[in-house]
C-alpha cells in the first residue's frame, strides 16, 4: 500500500464522515433534548443550530418545579420490555437424522455463548438506548485475544459483543429503513490512545475530541428553593482520538466489502470485512438495529419521550401557575399607600402574627388584596394532561402506579386492561425478540467462520444438571436461529399458569376415572413453576433424572427400586425425540418393554384380589 493511497484513504473516510455529521445533526439534536428530559432537565429548548439551550426565569419568584412523568413512563415501558426474552432454537437445514442432531447441537452451543456474553444484559441496556432515543445498536464480533490461551501469547479466540449508542452510528443513507439497506455505516467515538496502540500497534496522537458528558443544571423551584438536576452537554475527552470506522458492503469491484479505519490522520486498518455474518455466508456489516417504534423511510426510529415532551412541558407549566396562584393566597398581596408605611420593614418581616402595622397619620391603612380562589381550570387541565400520557405512551396508571384506577373494577375488567397495555407494547416488544434472534444468527456464523478448532462448552441440562459438550465449527451445519415461544406480553407466565388451572378444572388433564397419574402431576406443577414443590415431586425428578441419564447409556438394567411408569415415559420420548438408530434403539425398546412388563406386573395382583374381595363382601 502506497502513501498516496494511504492519504486518498483517510482523506475520503475524512470527508464522508463530515457530510453524514451534518446529515444526522437533527436526529441527534433530538435525541440530546429526549436524554435532559429523561433525566429531568426539562427547562431547556433546541436551537436552529442544533445546540440545547437552559430557558432562564422570567421573575425570580417563578415557580420551575419539574414533575417528571417521562422518567415514569420509560422505566415502566422498559420494565415490561425486559420480560421479552424468547427461547431460541436452531432449525435443521433438512430432515435428515444428522441435520437434525447438528441442529440440537447448535441450540446446545448457541445457549452457552448467550450465558457467557449475557445477552439477557446486552438486551436490556440496548432497550434502555431504544427507549430514549428511538434506536439501539448492537455490535456482534470477534475477539482474537479472548477464550482459552493455546500457547504463549496465542488465544483461541472467542465472540464479543457490545451496546452501541445511536450517537456512534452514521448510516450513508438517513432514509435507508434497516442496515441491510445502507450500502455503507460510520462508527465513530472517542477513544483513549493507549488503547488504540494496543489494538492496532500504531502511535496515534492526542486530538481535541467532542464527547457528549454530565453536568449539573440549577432549574431553581420557586421564591426560595433551588434543586440541581443532571443534564446532557458537551464536553471535551482528554488523551483520546475519533477513531472512524467505515464498513462498505461487498459490490462488484470489491467482492468481500471494505474496512477502513482512521483516527487523527492516521489509517490504522484497511482490508476487507472481516466477518462471514450474513445469510449464504456473505459478509454483511456487523451492526443489529433495535427500534423502540419504526419511523416509515427513516433510518432511526421513533421514541415516546419525543411524543411526551410538549404534554410534559404543558404539564409543569399548570402544575407550576397553580402553585404560584396557592402562594398568593396563603402569603397574601398587600395594596399600601405610597409613604404610608416603612416599606423595607413590611417586605422583610410581613404581617406576622400580633404584629402592630405603623402608618402615616391622615393614610389609608394597608390592605390585603381578595384574590378569590382556585379556578378549577387548572385542576381540569391536569386531569386532561394526565390523560393525554396515556394516550401518547401506551402507559396507563395501572401500569405506572401498581394499583386498579377504581376500587369497584372487576377481575374481567382488570384484566381487560391490563391486556390493552400489552398489545400497546407488543410492537416494541416484538422488535427486542428480533433483535435476539438477529444477535443469535451472528453469533452462530461467527463460530461457524473462526469455531474450527475443538472446544469445550459449558450447558445447563434439564434438572439443573450440567454437561461439557466438545464442539467445533463442523457441528454447525444450520444458523436459521427461529422462534419457539409467542411474545411473552401476549402470553405471559401469569396467563398460561392460569390456563392450566382452568383445564385441570375442567377434567382434561385428568384419566377416565378423574384421576392424575404421577407424571402428570410432575409435569402441571413444574408448568406451574412448583417442580420442587414437595418431597414426592422431588422424588420424581430424581427418577426421570436417571431414566435420562441411562438414554444416554449403551446398557440398561432395571432398579427395584425404579418407578416404572416414569422411566418408561422418559425412555418412549428420548426415543422419538433424539431417533437413535440401530442397536442402540433395539436395546432402548427391550428396556421399555422390561418396565412395561414390571408394570403389568405390579397391577395384576391388584386385580386377582377385587374378585376375592368382592365375595367376602357378598359372604357377609
Amino acid at each position: 500500500m502506497t502513501r498516496e493511497f494511504r492519504e486518498d484513504i483517510i482523506a475520503d473516510v475524512k470527508r464522508d464522515f463530515a457530510a453524514r455529521v451534518e446529515a444526522r445533526r437533527p436526529y441527534e439534536t433530538q435525541w440530546r433534548l429526549n436524554m435532559n428530559f429523561y433525566m429531568g432537565n426539562q427547562y431547556c429548548t433546541a436551537l436552529p443550530t442544533g445546540e440545547i439551550a437552559d430557558v432562564k426565569r422570567d421573575y425570580y419568584w417563578q415557580e420551575r418545579e419539574v414533575f417528571n412523568h417521562i422518567s415514569a413512563i420509560v422505566e415502566t415501558r422498559q420494565a415490561k420490555l425486559n420480560t421479552v426474552r424468547p427461547s431460541l432454537t436452531v432449525r435443521p437445514f433438512s430432515s435428515d437424522d444428522g441435520d437434525v442432531k447438528t441442529a440440537k447441537n447448535a441450540t446446545k452451543i448457541l445457549n452457552s455463548a448467550c450465558d457467557r456474553l449475557d445477552v439477557d444484559a446486552l438486551l436490556t441496556d440496548g432497550t434502555m438506548w431504544s427507549e430514549i432515543c428511538g434506536t439501539g445498536f448492537y455490535y456482534i464480533g470477534w475477539d482474537a485475544r479472548a477464550g482459552l490461551e493455546i500457547s504463549d501469547g496465542v488465544f483461541e479466540g472467542d465472540v464479543c459483543a457490545s451496546v452501541v449508542p445511536p450517537f456512534e452510528i452514521y448510516p450513508d443513507n438517513i432514509f435507508a429503513q434497516n442496515v441491510s439497506d445502507c450500502r455503507s455505516i460510520i462508527r465513530a467515538r472517542a477513544v483513549d490512545v493507549d488503547e488504540l496502540k494496543r489494538v492496532y500497534g500504531k502511535t496515534v496522537q492526542p486530538e481535541t475530541s467532542d464527547v457528549i458528558g454530565l453536568s449539573s443544571a440549577a432549574v431553581g423551584g420557586g421564591l426560595v428553593a433551588n434543586s440541581a438536576l443532571n443534564k446532557l452537554a458537551p464536553t471535551v475527552a482528554e488523551h483520546s482520538a475519533v477513531l472512524i470506522e467505515r464498513y462498505v458492503v461487498p459490490s462488484s469491484d470489491k467482492p468481500d466489502g471494505e474496512l477502513a479505519v482512521v483516527a487523527n490522520g492516521v489509517l490504522l486498518h484497511y482490508g476487507a470485512l472481516p466477518y462471514i455474518n450474513g445469510v449464504d455466508g456473505r459478509r454483511e456489516i456487523p451492526f443489529i438495529k433495535q427500534a423502540s417504534l419504526v419511523n416509515a423511510g427513516c433510518f432511526f426510529g421513533a421514541s415516546v419521550v419525543e411524543r411526551s415532551i410538549p404534554v410534559q412541558r404543558a404539564y409543569n407549566a399548570v402544575k407550576n401557575r397553580k402553585h404560584e396562584f396557592m402562594n398568593r393566597l396563603s402569603m397574601g398581596v398587600m395594596a399600601v399607600e405610597d409613604g404610608s408605611v416603612d416599606i423595607d420593614n413590611l417586605e422583610q418581616e410581613g404581617i406576622s402574627p400580633g404584629k402592630i402595622l405603623v402608618y402615616r397619620q391622615g393614610a389609608t391603612p394597608p390592605r390585603m388584596v381578595d384574590m378569590g380562589s382556585v379556578p378549577t381550570a387548572f385542576d381540569t387541565e391536569e386531569a386532561r394532561l394526565l390523560n393525554e400520557f396515556t394516550k401518547i405512551s401506551g402507559v396507563s396508571e395501572i401500569m405506572r402506579s401498581s394499583e386498579a384506577v377504581s376500587a369497584n373494577m372487576s377481575g374481567v375488567a382488570l384484566q381487560l386492561l391490563i391486556e390493552q397495555d400489552d398489545t400497546r407494547l407488543s410492537l416494541s416488544a416484538e422488535y427486542v425478540r428480533i433483535a435476539a434472534r438477529d444477535i443469535a444468527r451472528h453469533i452462530l456464523r461467527l463460530y461457524k467462520q473462526f469455531g474450527s478448532d475443538s472446544r469445550l462448552a459449558r450447558i445447563a441440562g434439564q434438572n439443573g444438571q450440567v454437561e461439557l459438550v466438545r464442539w467445533s465449527a463442523s457441528d454447525i451445519s444450520s444458523d436459521d436461529v427461529i422462534f419457539t415461544t409467542d411474545n411473552e406480553l401476549l402470553s405471559t407466565p401469569a396467563m398460561r399458569q392460569n390456563m392450566m388451572i382452568e383445564l385441570f378444572k375442567m377434567g382434561l388433564l385428568s384419566d377416565a376415572e378423574g384421576k392424575m397419574s404421577e407424571t402428570q402431576k410432575h409435569r402441571f406443577l413444574e408448568a406451574l413453576g412448583y417442580g420442587g414443590w414437595d418431597s414426592d415431586i422431588d422424588l420424581a425428578q430424581v427418577h426421570v433424572s436417571r431414566a435420562e441419564t441411562e438414554n444416554l447409556k449403551d446398557a440398561y438394567k432395571i432398579n427395584e427400586f425404579d418407578d416404572h411408569e416414569l422411566h418408561a415415559d422418559a425412555h418412549v420420548k428420548y426415543l422419538l425425540s433424539e431417533c437413535p438408530t440401530g442397536k442402540k434403539a433395539e436395546r432402548l425398546k427391550a428396556h421399555i418393554k422390561e418396565h412395561r412388563a414390571a408394570i403389568a406386573l405390579t397391577a395384576a395382583p391388584e386385580q386377582s384380589t377385587a374378585p376375592a374381595a368382592r365375595q367376602s363382601t357378598a359372604t357377609a
